[in-house]
C-alpha cells in the first residue's frame, strides 16, 4: 500500500468521523485508530515519571515540570510539521548517519526530514513547505501517532 493511499484513508476517517480503521489484504495488515484513548494513554504516561520522582527525590520533581514548561514557550513559534502515519519516528537514515535536518537547517518543498519506519517499510517524510526548522518535538526513535507534531518550521 502506497503513503497516498494511507494519507487517502486518514482523510476519509478525518471526514465522516471515524476512530478506528482496519484492513486485511493478504499478508498487509493495516489498523488506524485515534481519538479520546491516545489522549488517555499520553496522559498516563506522562505522569508516571511524576509519580516515580516523589518517591526518590521528592524536590527534584518541582523543578522538572517548570524546566519542561520553560522550553514550551519558544517551541510553539512557526509552522506544526505533523506525523501523516503511524510509526516510529528517526531522524537519521541509519543510526550512523547525520540527521536529515536539524534545528536551523533551512528545508526546501520536497526535501526528506525524517524517515517513520511502518510495518517494517521506511517512509521518507518529506517537506511540504519550505522554511527553517525551530524546533524537533517528537524524539528519535519513539513511536509517533497519526497527526503528531514532528517538528516546528518558520
Amino acid at each position: 500500500m502506497e503513503l497516498q493511499e494511507i494519507r487517502r484513508i486518514v482523510e476519509l476517517m478525518n471526514e465522516h468521523g471515524l476512530t478506528h480503521f482496519d484492513l486485511t489484504k493478504g499478508d498487509f495488515h493495516l489498523k488506524l485508530k485515534k481519538g479520546g484513548d491516545l489522549d488517555d494513554l499520553r496522559g498516563l504516561l506522562a505522569s508516571l515519571p511524576a509519580a516515580q520522582a516523589p518517591a526518590h527525590a521528592p524536590a527534584a520533581a518541582l523543578p522538572a515540570p517548570a524546566a519542561a514548561a520553560a522550553p514550551a514557550a519558544p517551541v510553539a513559534d512557526g509552522v506544526e510539521i505533523t506525523s501523516p502515519m503511524v510509526g516510529t519516528f528517526y531522524l537519521k537514515p541509519a543510526p550512523d548517519s547525520p540527521n536529515f535536518v536539524d534545528v536551523g537547517s533551512v528545508v526546501s518543498i520536497g526535501q526528506t526530514l525524517c524517515i517513520i519506519e511502518a510495518m517494517k517499510v521506511m517512509n521518507e517524510i518529506k517537506a511540504e513547505r519550505a522554511g527553517v526548522i525551530c524546533a524537533y518535538v517528537a524524539e528519535d526513535g519513539t513511536p509517533v501517532q497519526y497527526g503528531d507534531v514532528l517538528f516546528r518550521i518558520k
